[in-house]
């Protein structure tokens, strides 16, 4: 993508959608940790569908512990739904006592002390402090790498790669909310199998062709 195609690019992004939010429900930013935790390799609507039991019997790390792991109240039993939930649950855990005892209950604000978190990557370090704390990361998802790839916006082999590409050429007045916009694109428009170019108000300034027309009637 032409860098004078970025610009007008984001700009029709956000006027589409001036405050884009997450599709995951939270109330703090513990809930978000907790939502995102779970939302490796896993749906949305799916972790939402368990965190809506899970977070009003504990939404603080304290509670979470007190759940225990197993048995019929424990965390398992609220997230057994979601893919990978024995491994998530054991993660969890062990973040939670690590919140406890090393940071006063409170999620940290810095990448090092979130990335030192048992199940807490790059990904969503970067999810945490952008959407709690309003920083410009980049969480590169399987949403925002295809659709980096595939506009010309910021091609790359690695999301690491991709992160850095799109952290230099999107404007900084658009950066924030990037994160967003990009895998609301991807999720609904910029589809993984067959782009869905006719519905998509940034086509113009896409270097995707050739552009995917609406199936016949």
């Amino acid at each position: 993508m032409k860098k004078e195609n970025i610009e007008p690019f984001f700009a029709a992004l956000k006027a589409a959608n001036p405050q884009p939010v997450t599709e995951l429900k939270y109330t703090s930013v513990f809930e978000l940790l907790v939502a995102v935790l779970l939302s490796a390799q896993a749906t949305d609507v799916s972790v939402n569908k368990a965190t809506r039991l899970l977070f009003p019997v504990a939404n603080t790390p304290q509670k979470m512990l007190a759940l225990g792991l197993e048995g019929l109240e424990g965390l398992e039993s609220y997230i057994k739904t979601i893919g990978l939930y024995h491994s998530k649950a054991r993660h969890l855990m062990q973040t939670c006592r690590i919140l406890v005892e090393q940071h006063g209950g409170q999620v940290p604000r810095t990448r090092e002390a979130l990335e030192a978190l048992p199940g807490v990557g790059r990904k969503t370090a970067n999810v945490v402090l952008n959407t709690a704390f309003g920083e410009a990361t980049m969480a590169v998802d399987t949403h925002i790498f295809r659709v980096s790839n595939r506009t010309g916006l910021a091609p790359g082999k690695t999301p690491l790669e991709v992160e850095q590409k799109l952290l230099k050429r999107i404007p900084p007045e658009y950066l924030v909310d990037a994160h967003h916009w990009l895998i609301l694109l991807g999720r609904y428009v910029c589809v993984a199998r067959t782009p869905k170019c006719w519905q998509c108000g940034v086509a113009p300034w896409c270097d995707y062709k050739p552009k995917t027309a609406p199936p016949p009637a």
